[in-house]
């Protein structure tokens, strides 16, 4: 158990893994907190835009708690961590990466909701699993974060999980729509359920817990709400586009860094 960032520094076993999911989990909410923000003005309606916006501003409050628990153990000023570091620098998800549709915020934005709430609902279960499971972490500081955070993300999946299930049980058009999303978020998702290359370090210093748990937990919650929808759960998960875990990604995440870090590379002594 380490209570401090001095006393996990100075053991070097510990702290590799400890930052490699730090990284993960700040790379994650920040590039997703980003993609939500975009559909500030353009949800379904205004209920939701305000329920949505209210959701990123979370989700990017998180990230920003991960950034400065890297910061207190010397990886560099929060800011920088979050807008100076390139795309072959993170280690966040391709699926959170990608954009939610054709055009752009500013030109004609042709987005797919469908596909927005299987991934923010997706996501918010396995993120929750993550978190639940740090709440027992051997690093305290994280410990803590996680019990603020678990609160948070109770609204979150609870807004998710009515938009997932109210839609895969509409009209024939919006089922469609919804097989159509799962089928495309499932085939990135393995990168989120991923802890990457020290995910066996992770769990033998107690961090987290092991890969395979998390994933199955992911996987038993999913195949109950599956079950009340009457859609067959997806046989096969993967990671199509590449392994974020590995610094994999798209051209879309280093056009979304360029807009996300426009502010910074004009005055980085500004506050984000």
């Amino acid at each position: 158990m380490f209570s401090t960032a001095a006393e996990a520094v100075q053991n070097e076993k510990y702290k590799q893994p400890l930052i490699e999911l730090l990284y993960q989990l700040a790379d994650d909410d920040f590039i997703l907190a980003y993609r939500g923000s975009e559909w500030l003005g353009l949800a379904p309606h205004i209920e939701e835009d305000v329920a949505f916006s209210s959701i990123n501003q979370d989700t990017m409050g998180h990230a920003s708690m991960f950034y400065q628990l890297l910061e207190d153990l010397n990886e560099g000023p929060v800011d920088c961590l979050a807008h100076a570091r390139p795309a072959n620098e993170r280690l966040n998800a391709v699926l959170l990466e990608m954009v939610n549709g054709p055009g752009t915020y500013l030109i004609e934005p042709k987005y797919d909701w469908a596909f927005t709430v299987v991934r923010h609902y997706f996501y918010t279960v396995a993120k929750k699993v993550k978190i639940e499971s740090l709440k027992n972490s051997s690093y305290e500081p994280l410990k803590h974060i996680a019990l603020k955070i678990n609160m948070e993300l109770y609204y979150h999946l609870l807004h998710w999980k009515t938009w997932f299930k109210q839609l895969c049980l509409s009209n024939d058009d919006a089922k469609k729509r919804m097989i159509q999303a799962i089928n495309t978020v499932i085939a990135e998702f393995d990168g989120v359920l991923s802890l990457g290359a020290l995910a066996n370090e992770m769990q033998e210093h107690q961090i987290i817990e092991g890969e395979d748990l998390l994933r199955q937990r992911w996987m038993n919650e999913m195949k109950n709400v599956f079950s009340e929808i009457e859609i067959p759960f997806p046989l096969k998960i993967e990671m199509k586009s590449g392994n974020g875990r590995l610094k994999e990604h798209t051209e879309d995440l280093t056009e979304a860094l360029k807009t996300l870090s426009e502010v910074y590379r004009t005055d980085p002594a500004a506050s984000w």
